[in-house]
This record gives structure tokens, sequence and C-alpha cells, in this order.
């Protein structure tokens, strides 16, 4: 994994910042969905390769998280970048995304969580550690700028088990 890892951060990171990146839960029974990500860092934790992904409590991606404790991160292709802004601004609650969008859903090489067919690049990963976010530690500033509902997000730790 070491170099197909290397070579796939430098256009991850740069997609990450502009226009997001595709993050898919499933749960336990097999039910998908997918939310935009525009926050995250890629690189080692505990000498292995590692996602860490934010997401607040009432995104519905979240509860997928909890319950099959998997994720997926796509990077998308030039071209995409409606749909990034679409399964950003939606809710999986109300609009089946994959099929609004004309996403195809992948079976995984390592998890239960697909990945996004028309995806460029492709993060399988499974959470190492978790981390909630509390009201305490979050300084003036930023809470007024992100946080304005209390909405604190979870730190997902995601042990890169493949990345293609």
């Amino acid at each position: 994994m070491g170099l197909e890892f290397e070579k796939s951060v430098k256009k991850t990171v740069r997609k990450l910042q502009d226009p997001g990146l595709l993050l898919v839960g499933a749960k336990k029974d097999g039910k998908i969905n997918v939310m935009t990500i525009g926050w995250g860092l890629l690189g080692v934790l505990w000498r292995k390769p590692a996602f860490l992904v934010l997401v607040r409590p009432s995104r519905f991606t979240h509860e997928f998280i909890e319950d099959t404790g998997e994720f997926t991160v796509n990077v998308p292709p030039n071209g995409m970048e409606k749909i990034v802004n679409y399964c950003g601004e939606v809710s999986g609650r109300k609009v089946d995304k994959f099929k609004k969008c004309k996403l195809t859903a992948v079976k995984s090489k390592k998890l239960k969580v697909p990945v996004i067919k028309e995806c460029t690049i492709h993060y399988e990963c499974k959470v190492v550690h978790k981390l909630e976010v509390k009201p305490e530690l979050v300084i003036g500033s930023v809470r007024k700028m992100f946080y304005a509902k209390d909405d604190f997000h979870t730190l997902y730790f995601g042990e890169i088990l493949e990345v293609y």
C-alpha cells in the first residue's frame, strides 16, 4: 500500500480543499449514504496510514459509521463538482443521493461499505478510534464560526486498509 498511498495523497488533499470528497457510510442492514466532506486529515497514525474525518452527530452518515465502524472516502474526478455540492447540501434522510446523482456503489475490497465507481481514488477505512468534540474544548472564534448550533463533530480515526 505504501507507494499507492503516497501517490494518492497530493490529489486527495487538493480535492478535499475544492470541491470536497465523498464519504460513504453503510448500516449493517446494507443501507448506504453519501455525504460531502471538506474537513479531514490524511497521514500516518500509530505507524499505519490513516484518514481522519469529522462528522457531526446530526448528519445521517454519523449513525451509519456508528453502526458499522467503517467508511470509505472517495475522490471525485473533475466534472463532478455539482454532485459533490449536492451531496453536501441534501440530507440522505430525505433523498437517496446515490440514485438521484446516478452514482454507482461498488463492493469494496475489504469492507461492507461500498466505494463510488465514478470516483478516481478510493480509501477503505476501519474506525480505530473516535473522539467526540466537547464544547468546552472549542475556543470562542472557532465556536462562533463553525458551531452556532452546538452540533460538535465526532472525529473518526480510520485506518486505511486499502487505497486504489
